[in-house]
């Protein structure tokens, strides 16, 4: 005498072994660096005061948006864009216009296959020093004590200020940039900031 799974049973654990296979092989959308060009559209500004102001709306909106740098085909003097979800662009845009702000361009990256690029040069030294820059600012941390050494860059007059309150500081304790200047360079010098939060997050 031999006992069997009834039919329905035996599907069922097949049903949910193949979801198992497939979901597990699927990247998790959730995370910004699995979503492909498809999922995302860009708002390109002229100046990039503009770029700061739209990032700072939308997040405020809870909405997720990334500052990336432009393809080629867009570059037009400003050298960051706004990435966002394209399944959001009514909301985006019904914010920024109740802001009175608007892109010179909206385009999506699937339509002209462009994809942004990281804004960010990432630089290991000697096994010891990382250097992260982001636009026109460079900040270095010494691994070996997770300590500020350096910040270059930029021409604006609060920089210097900024490099002598944040050097020698742990980065773990140090103040972000942005809570002691309010510059176009301080912007650059957070974003930098916080990919090397993220890369020593990371284990870098």
């Amino acid at each position: 005498m031999t006992h069997s799974q009834p039919q329905g049973g035996l599907l069922h654990g097949l049903t949910q072994k193949l979801l198992g296979i497939f979901v597990s092989a699927s990247p998790d959308r959730r995370n910004p660096e699995n979503r492909g060009c498809n999922d995302r559209g860009l708002l390109v500004f002229d100046h990039t005061g503009e770029v700061i102001r739209a990032e700072r709306l939308l997040r405020a909106a809870g909405l997720e948006v990334e500052v990336k740098g432009p393809p080629p085909q867009l570059r037009t003097g400003c050298d960051m864009v706004v990435v966002f979800e394209l399944v959001r662009q009514a909301l985006v845009m019904e914010t920024l216009e109740r802001e009175g702000l608007r892109p010179g361009q909206v385009v999506s990256a699937n339509d002209m296959l462009l994809e942004p690029v990281s804004l960010y040069q990432i630089k290991h030294l000697d096994n010891r020093w990382i250097m992260v820059r982001a636009a026109n600012m460079k900040i270095t941390l010494d691994s070996a004590d997770g300590r500020i050494v350096n910040i270059s860059g930029g021409g604006c007059p609060d920089v210097p200020w900024v490099a002598h309150k944040l050097c020698g500081l742990r980065l773990d304790e140090a103040p972000e940039p942005l809570s002691m200047g309010q510059t176009l360079c301080c912007y650059s010098l957070q974003k930098a900031f916080e990919e090397l939060r993220r890369q020593v997050a990371c284990g870098a």
